[in-house]
């Protein structure tokens, strides 16, 4: 079993493996948001799904700064900021296709994809190689 550990340093050498154990720890905050404002608070499926994915984002954002692109992210406020509203800009695009895949499963698909956490899971997916993508190209391009 000594392997185990060199294989996790070599995977985590991969920035996309990070940015998807980011992203599986983010869909955990999303669902759990998603459970959360569906359940307890009462919020209907669209306005659970867009504060589930904004808290998600904001969640993956802080993961992605400090694990997935260390040596890119920005040192100054402003230049966090910057990266923060630029993160928001790009993964929008993502979190519309994303809100968009799960609300039509929940609405027109027949079972099991019309469940909130299979549409959820869904959504998730259809934009983790575009917002990887995104982040990389125009988020996290070097220190600021």
């Amino acid at each position: 079993m000594s392997w185990i550990p060199k294989f996790t340093r070599y995977l985590l050498r991969h920035s996309f493996i990070r940015f998807a154990l980011v992203g599986t720890c983010g869909y955990l905050v999303d669902a759990g948001m998603l459970a959360l404002d569906t359940g307890l608070w009462g919020m209907d499926f669209k306005s659970g799904r867009a504060v589930s994915i904004f808290v998600a984002m904001g969640f993956t954002w802080l993961g992605n700064r400090y694990l997935t692109f260390p040596e890119r992210r920005a040192h100054t406020f402003s230049g966090a900021m910057q990266e923060w509203l630029k993160f928001i800009g790009a993964n929008a695009v993502g979190a519309v296709i994303n809100h968009g895949t799960s609300v039509l499963l929940v609405s027109y698909a027949a079972a099991p994809f019309n469940h909130k956490f299979i549409a959820q899971a869904c959504g998730v997916l259809v934009g983790l190689v575009f917002n990887f993508t995104l982040s990389r190209k125009l988020m996290f391009k070097g220190p600021v």
